[in-house]
């Protein structure tokens, strides 16, 4: 495995390697503290799809907002947005959906990727001709500018007729690197996007294609929480210093000194927010939201007390006492009461 991906990643800057460990302890937490209720979660799923689609079409140029996403998720049509921009939206939406659903039985390989492209640009008529397979002529990376149009070009990408090569070693050293686990996940991942993007390996779609991609590298590698806090609504509100990273980056390859350092502190940057956003889930300000109804009831009676056994809870508030003893348990695992006493005598009070 040592080649040139593996030579990039020698002698890490500490204050990267620093942000990682904070990444991974929040992803311990998450992973280990909390049972979210399946409605929520589904709650959350929705949201963050629709979040997630309108964020990374826009970043491509699209103009559709959320709540034009969503009135066409629902069969209304817009009109005053052209066929393209609703094409694109629909064929992201439904490949992510199909990411966060059904990442554990997806290949991460060269031909799951030509699928996603495929399936990505599956609506859009302009792109019949070269979905799925990679380019054929050159393109170029541009920023797009708020108002429309290209504010300028940011780098030349591979030749069309060497990406066929660069993306299979791009794609096996991935794969390999994931399996050995001798270079963290998020280095890996990381060096993948970038790489990724430096190669532009298909006509369009590129950028698109590049943040489903990061979604299913992270749902594998056991950062469950990317459904439910949008990783592409994060990209699009840091857009120019997304793109000055890449480039900081990009010019960089091929030389003597690459230098991946600029891509890695952004990537993480966005991850580390990302991650942060998925904890307030589950801390004591967003809490009412991972109840129940009658499960908020208990939570309030047992910050309102100093204690109380479940018996006393359920005459109090009228709640049935499975009820309590679901809330009991879920409150339990949210660390936000403690047990006292042991058996009959048992009682329940708030941390």
């Amino acid at each position: 495995m040592d080649n040139k991906f593996s030579h990039r990643l020698q002698d890490i800057d500490s204050r990267i390697l620093e942000k990682i460990s904070e990444v991974d302890k929040i992803k311990s937490h998450w992973s280990a503290g909390v049972q979210l209720d399946p409605q929520i979660l589904a709650g959350l799923k929705k949201s963050v799809l629709i979040t997630s689609t309108g964020a990374s079409t826009r970043i491509e140029g699209a103009k559709l907002s959320d709540e034009d996403i969503e009135r066409m998720m629902h069969g209304i049509s817009i009109q005053k947005f052209s066929n393209r921009d609703g094409q694109e939206v629909k064929g992201y939406h439904e490949l992510l959906s199909n990411v966060f659903e059904n990442w554990q039985s997806i290949p991460f390989s060269e031909s799951t990727i030509k699928f996603f492209h495929r399936e990505l640009l599956k609506y859009t008529e302009k792109d019949e001709l070269h979905r799925g397979e990679y380019k054929k002529k050159e393109n170029k990376v541009a920023m797009i500018s708020p108002v429309g149009g290209d504010m300028r070009i940011l780098f030349d990408t591979t030749s069309p007729h060497l990406v066929a090569k660069e993306m299979q070693e791009l794609v096996e050293w991935t794969q390999e690197a994931l399996t050995d686990k001798k270079l963290h996940p998020l280095l890996v991942i990381g060096n993948f996007v970038v790489e990724f993007l430096k190669i532009h390996p298909f006509e369009d779609g590129n950028g698109r294609l590049s943040r489903v991609l990061t979604n299913l590298l992270l749902l594998q590698n056991g950062y469950s929480y990317m459904p439910y806090v949008s990783h592409e609504k994060l990209i699009e509100d840091n857009k120019p210093e997304y793109y000055v990273a890449l480039r900081q980056s990009q010019k960089t390859f091929g030389t003597e000194n690459e230098n991946l350092a600029p891509w890695l502190n952004f990537f993480l940057m966005i991850l580390l927010d990302q991650s942060k956003r998925a904890a307030a889930l589950i801390s004591k300000e967003e809490i009412d939201k991972l109840l129940s109804r009658q499960q908020q009831i208990v939570w309030k009676y047992l910050e309102s007390v100093h204690e109380a056994t479940p018996l006393e809870i359920s005459k109090a508030v009228g709640v049935p006492r499975p009820t309590v003893s679901q809330a009991i348990t879920k409150l339990l695992k949210l660390k936000r009461i403690e047990r006292v006493g042991v058996g009959r005598a048992t009682r329940y009070r708030k941390i």
